[in-house]
Parts: C-alpha cells; sequence; structure tokens
C-alpha cells in the first residue's frame, strides 16, 4: 500500500476554547519505528479528556467544573505542561496499514483499538501511563503511530467501527472503576452520571456482573439507563439513603460528595474518576475512616482489566449507545454538544465526510 506524504488532521495549538482546534491539510504522515505501527483512523470518539485537555482543566490552578477553561495555564495535561501543536483524540478504531521493524502483530489489515493510557510503568511510579492524544498524537488525523504492544485486534468484534471508537475510554474506564472498586455480583452499586459514555458503560458492565445498579440521570434520560442494565434510575439531585451501597461509581463529585460517601455501607468502595460537577469536594474524615470506606482514584486500568474488555467486545456480549457520529471537520460542534450533556450515549468523529460513507464500514 502506498502511503501519502501528508494528511488532514485537526492539532490543538495551545489551551483555550474551540478556537485553539487547527484544521490542517499539511501534517506529515509519520513512518513507524521499531515496534510501532501506523493506523489508518476509522472512527474517534469524543470524551471529556480531550475537551479538559484543550481548555487546560487537569491544571490546579482551575477549580470549576468540567469544561472550565484555564486559559494560560502551562501545566494544563494529564502529567503537567504539554508540547504543542497536539493531536487529540483518545478514542480510536483504525487498521493496520504498516509496520515498522521487529512487529510481527497485529498485522497489517487488522482492525485494532487501545486504551486511552497506555502503561508505562516505573520504579518511582508502578501505575504510570502516557495517554494517547495528550503525551502523543492521538486519532484526530487521518493516520496514528502506536506501539504495536498497546493495540488489540477486533477485527472479528461484531460491532462497528464507530461503535468500536465508543469503546477506550467509556468502557476502558468504566471497567477500571468497577474492578478497583471490587464489584461483584449481587453488590448494590450506585453510578453517578449514568447517562454519559462512561456512566452507561459502568451500568452496563456492572448489571453484566450481577450486581443491582442504581444510576443517576436526568429524567429524559432515565431510559437510556434502564436500557442499559439499571435497575432503578432516580435524579440527580435525589436525597440519597444512607449506609445502602456496595460501591458509589462516581464520575460527577461536585457539592453532592458527601451525600455519596454516606448512601455507602461500611466497608463500602467509592471509585472516582470523573468531576464534571467540579473537583473540590468538602469532606467528613469521620464518615471515612469510622466506618471503614475505602476510596479509589481511578484513571489507569491494568493491562489485564482492558483484554478482560476486548475479550468481551470480541465475544459481541457489550455494545456500546452512539448518540451521533460527525465529520472531524465539524469537532467543534461535535465537542459542543458533547458539553451540552442533551443526549445519552457517545459521540463519534469520522475521518471522512459521513453523508458520502457508510457508517460503520468495516
Amino acid at each position: 500500500m502506498t502511503l501519502p506524504d501528508v494528511m488532514s488532521g485537526v492539532c490543538l495549538t495551545g489551551h483555550g476554547g474551540p478556537e485553539m482546534l487547527e484544521r490542517r491539510e499539511d501534517i506529515p504522515v509519520p513512518e513507524p519505528g521499531p515496534g510501532e505501527v501506523l493506523v489508518k483512523v476509522l472512527a474517534a470518539g469524543v470524551n471529556n479528556t480531550d475537551i479538559n485537555t484543550r481548555v487546560g482543566w487537569y491544571s490546579a490552578e482551575v477549580t470549576g467544573a468540567t469544561g472550565e477553561t484555564g486559559e494560560g495555564v502551562e501545566a494544563g495535561g494529564w502529567s503537567g505542561a504539554l508540547d504543542f501543536p497536539l493531536i487529540q483524540g483518545g478514542d480510536l478504531c483504525g487498521r493496520v496499514v504498516a509496520a515498522g521493524p521487529g512487529v510481527e502483530s497485529p498485522a497489517i489489515g487488522r482492525r485494532v483499538t487501545c486504551p486511552i493510557n497506555q502503561p508505562r510503568p516505573t520504579a518511582d511510579n508502578p501505575v504510570g501511563f502516557v495517554a494517547l492524544g495528550s503525551e502523543y498524537n492521538g486519532a484526530f488525523a487521518q493516520y496514528c503511530l502506536l506501539q504495536a504492544r498497546d493495540l488489540h485486534d477486533v477485527s472479528q468484534a461484531p460491532l462497528s467501527d464507530t461503535e468500536i471508537a465508543a469503546i477506550p475510554c467509556n468502557f476502558g474506564t468504566a471497567a477500571g472503576l468497577l474492578h478497583r472498586a471490587g464489584v461483584e455480583s449481587g453488590a448494590e452499586v450506585l453510578v453517578t452520571g449514568a447517562s454519559g459514555g462512561v456512566g452507561l458503560a459502568a451500568v452496563q458492565l456492572a448489571a453484566q456482573t450481577g450486581a443491582r445498579v442504581t444510576g443517576l440521570a436526568a429524567p429524559h434520560k432515565a431510559a437510556a439507563v434502564r436500557e442499559a442494565g439499571a435497575a432503578t434510575v432516580w435524579r440527580r439531585d435525589a436525597t440519597l439513603p444512607a449506609d445502602t451501597f456496595h460501591a458509589v461509581i462516581d464520575l460527577v463529585a461536585g457539592p453532592a460528595w458527601p451525600g455519596l460517601i454516606d448512601a455507602l455501607r461500611p466497608g463500602g468502595h467509592y471509585a472516582v474518576s470523573g468531576a464534571i460537577a467540579g473537583p473540590i469536594v468538602q469532606a467528613d474524615l469521620r464518615r471515612i475512616y469510622l466506618r471503614d470506606i475505602t476510596l479509589h482514584g481511578c484513571t489507569y486500568q491494568p493491562p489485564k482489566v482492558f483484554a478482560a474488555l476486548i475479550a468481551m467486545v470480541n465475544a459481541g456480549r457489550i455494545r456500546p449507545r452512539i448518540a451521533r457520529t460527525y465529520p472531524l471537520s465539524m469537532i467543534e460542534q461535535a465537542q459542543a454538544d458533547f458539553q451540552a450533556k442533551d443526549t445519552a450515549g457517545k459521540l463519534v468523529l469520522l475521518p471522512w465526510d459521513a453523508a458520502d460513507n457508510e457508517e460503520g464500514k468495516q
């Protein structure tokens, strides 16, 4: 296969609003080196991670709700300052089109995906990682350069390209949250932000383990949460019963946080991987240590957790809910719609004009 010298894509030029996203047609197509593969992007999901990175929300200087712009911040990425220009896009479905020296798998032509957080442990940080679309270029372009060891083959999965692109961030994060919280059959589980991408994934995966799931969501999204497997759906501002849940899977945080801790049974587990309503919370530590509550901060998931998730994907045991697709050229609109939170399910970008291509083409 003859590859072009340049490709189209969207580059982030600095922290700020959507004006920091620059469409380019002259991005050099990278050449894979040892252990690397070049992937043609088939679909790329929209998620909080890319928006939060763009606006610099990960900086300690920013204390408001998700999406608040930290213009002028320097250390606005997952692990500090970023190198600009940067191609974002942490949710990938692609096809291998070239391989560097020493790569035997995945073979050219295979459809692949990967976790958004690639494990890079060190002696000082055993859970170290780099993030696709943050520490290195991601999927908001025609091609993406990846380490072969990070890829998972989904060629036989009974899901469209669009659906595969909804797996890494949403289902990978959800699987990590449930793993850390020790959710198992018979558990009572509360999921906040249950109508969002990660929330719906957490509901679906927890229900499949045999847990009884209660989701918090806006009334007009409750049907989607029940469809994902929730036994009960409450309003986001509902007063939560005390000492009820074995695990709370939290993606919201904010002012309601103390109620989430109180809702746990003694010995319960609180797992968090988002702070849509705000990252600064107030705690009564007595409600935590006197009741033996365990807190889990969850960003990185062990490779075995993501591998087990992909086995479920390939077996057709899970299916993400797709709300809408957009051509990559409409990334600003896609991110604005994502932040509006008006629909339940995943928004996905396609690196071609969606009107001229068959959605989910394999």
